[in-house]
């Protein structure tokens, strides 16, 4: 009896061992550290930073994605690196320079496979999730942007030179692609809902956007907005706006305006305008709150010092506040009661209360950009 009390406290020492080193993820957040290439890992319940992790090339331009088990993140650098960030101990698991100049990525919905866009060579490579070897290389001819999954183990990106936007499935033992000519002159950014219906790009090149709806068997593009700004005096554009930032608030997407003052409101059904708010500058993103209430809007050098906050059922700003300068980046908490805002050129992040727009915490980081919170892991798109 007494040998097995022992051997039983034995087991209880070390199943309790087991689980102190558990550590839960869901909680977590990397942000990029653009100027080091480091990121810093964060945690949002408490508002603190936990871990600085080194080593991940040119973060100037970088974003990133996470595993579905929220353990890994895989970070898209603009010298061409695909980093595979182990977050529970803190470290770099692999990393492949597989480019000269990428511009983002996606995970397929399984998790198994990870995409990433390039402007140099062009195209797109897609990685084995786990040992980050390369099980397809994609080429376009052209720099590619707005590279996104789509379900059934599908990727979506557009090229930026030639105005195609292409579908590579990989659900079967062979990758078929679908192109899809005549999006519209310089494609320079896109996004998908949540829903993986509705997969749109805004156009540099010329006025309006293009949609596809991939429900359907044979995608067609579909203008949307095509003569917005027509008419208008034409102004230089400092930031070109990230459509990942757009935002859905019930039945409407929020778009910002390229090289206009205001962001636009568009029927998510019929795609048709409904609306237009007048903004501070020129909107770089424009993003909703998790429960649709609120969107969020930042804005481009020289005046991206400023926040404004626009209510979705009047379509009114309802406030306006300077955080500091070189406001580059937004992510709020999961349920939205949190925003965290990257203050580049105060080398801090910022945590605000969304409902009485209270400051409440300051973290230090060093140059910070993006903020990525691993809730991102279960949503299509992000």
């Amino acid at each position: 009896m007494k040998s097995l009390i022992s051997a039983l406290a034995i087991a209880a020492a070390l199943g309790t061992a087991a689980f102190a080193e558990t550590i839960a993820t869901g909680d977590l957040g990397l942000i990029i550290e653009r100027a080091n290439g480091s990121v810093l890992l964060v945690d949002q319940s408490e508002r603190a930073s936990l871990a600085r992790i080194e080593g991940l090339g040119d973060l100037s331009h970088a974003s990133m994605v996470y595993s579905s088990d929220e353990r890994y993140a895989y970070v898209f650098g603009r010298d061409g690196g695909l980093t595979k960030v182990d977050i529970v101990e803190r470290k770099i698991a692999n990393r492949v320079v597989q480019a000269g100049n990428s511009i983002g990525g996606a995970i397929s919905d399984d998790g198994k496979l990870v995409a990433v866009s390039n402007y140099e060579p062009g195209g797109v490579r897609i990685f084995d999730a786990d040992t980050l070897e390369l099980v397809a290389d994609i080429p376009t001819d052209s720099k590619t942007i707005g590279l996104v999954d789509a379900p059934g183990r599908r990727f979506v990106f557009t090229m930026w030179d030639t105005g195609e936007t292409w579908i590579a499935d990989l659900s079967g033992s062979e990758m078929d692609i679908t192109k899809i000519l005549d999006m519209g002159e310089n494609p320079y950014d896109a996004l998908i809902t949540g829903n993986g219906r509705t997969y749109i790009t805004g156009l540099f090149g010329e006025d309006g956007l293009t949609a596809l709806d991939l429900w359907d068997d044979d995608p067609k593009p579909i203008r949307v907005l095509p003569n917005y700004g027509r008419g208008q005096e034409e102004m230089p554009v400092y930031k070109m706006p990230h459509l990942e930032g757009w935002a859905l608030t019930g039945s409407e997407f929020v778009l910002p305006a390229v090289g206009h003052h205001e962001v636009l409101w568009i029927d998510a059904n019929t795609l048709e305008e409904t609306a237009r708010t007048k903004t501070y500058s020129q909107p770089v993103f424009a993003m909703a709150r998790p429960d649709g209430r609120q969107v969020w809007v930042n804005f481009a050098h020289p005046m991206n010092d400023t926040i404004q906050v626009i209510d979705t059922v009047s379509k009114e700003i309802i406030h306006e506040f300077k955080p500091g300068p070189a406001v580059l980046h937004m992510e709020f908490t999961p349920r939205g009661h949190e925003i965290w805002l990257s203050v580049r050129d105060e080398n801090k992040v910022k945590v605000y209360d969304t409902h009485t727009f209270e400051l409440l915490r300051e973290i230090e980081a060093d140059s910070p950009s993006g903020i990525f919170f691993t809730a991102r892991a279960h949503r299509t798109g992000l």
